[in-house]
């Protein structure tokens, strides 16, 4: 997983690329939010958010 995140840094440095790097963190926070709120109380709350 860290030369993932290392050589997409380095394209995103190479190509100058960095308005992806927001993209990318909002999608890991929502996708990291959908996985450990599956199956828990909170979980109603959260898919009417969306």
């Amino acid at each position: 997983m860290g030369d993932f995140v290392m050589e997409l840094w380095a394209f995103m440095k190479e190509r100058k690329k960095f308005w992806l790097l927001p993209i990318i963190i909002v999608l890991v926070l929502l996708g990291s939010l959908i996985v450990l709120t599956q199956g828990s109380a909170v979980a109603p709350f959260i898919y009417t958010i969306f």
